[in-house]
């Protein structure tokens, strides 16, 4: 299962997986009205579903609401703004974990992915800017991390992890032309790459699209 997959990544990982002959259930707010900051929307879209998956990726995500952008100091930072992006980056993922147990087998690995990013790593931090964003992605974060202690309470061959994508050439980085970004199908591939190659003893960690472990 595939959050976030009308666009950007998401949308490349949804279709590599179905080149591949996978079978792929796909939620978007796009597709189908799956509104990750919504409480009920998250309940029923996820309620709704049949059957197990042994593949979850959450890859819904803003770097700011619309119309604005990441700020650049302290002064910009703004309540609104800083609570959508909480909303969709963390509040979104905790929401969708909620139902996680429930939508995996009950016995054999399968995995739960969060996309964040390097920005919310606080050990690799020396930039000043971005508040909302990097506050959110450490959020996500802590939330899969947390999540996967409790998941692994009972279901010992699950691998929650958060995962950093790289900078992707999407719409979601495409003001900050300095850099360099990788294709979004390349960049899908890697990603599940990784994802086929974790071990549940890596459950709770920070990866990046190489497989390389992410400070906290």
């Amino acid at each position: 299962m595939i959050i976030g997959s009308s666009v950007g990544i998401g949308r490349a990982v949804a279709t590599t997986m179905s080149a591949r002959g996978q079978s792929v259930t796909e939620l978007s707010r796009k597709k189908n009205g799956f509104d990750v900051t919504d409480p009920v929307s998250v309940d029923s879209g996820l309620g709704g579903l049949e059957g197990v998956f042994d593949l979850i990726l959450v890859a819904s995500g803003i770097l700011a609401p619309p119309g604005a952008g990441p700020e650049k100091s302290l002064e910009q930072i703004d309540a609104a703004a800083m609570a959508r992006v909480m909303a969709v980056c963390a509040i979104g993922p905790a929401l969708i974990l909620r139902h996680a147990n429930r939508l995996l087998p009950a016995r054999g690995r399968c995995v739960v992915a969060v996309l964040t990013a390097r920005v919310g790593s606080i050990g690799d931090n020396r930039l000043v800017g971005w508040y909302a964003y990097r506050s959110s992605q450490a959020a996500a974060n802590q939330i899969v991390h947390t999540a996967a202690i409790e998941i692994d309470l009972k279901r010992r061959e699950v691998v929650v992890v958060a995962l950093h994508p790289g900078t992707v050439a999407t719409p979601f980085p495409e003001a900050y032309p300095g850099h360099r970004k990788v294709p979004a199908q390349a960049a899908a591939q890697s990603l599940l790459s990784v994802l086929d190659g974790f071990a549940p003893a890596q459950s709770g960690g920070f990866f990046d699209w190489a497989g390389a472990e992410v400070p906290w």
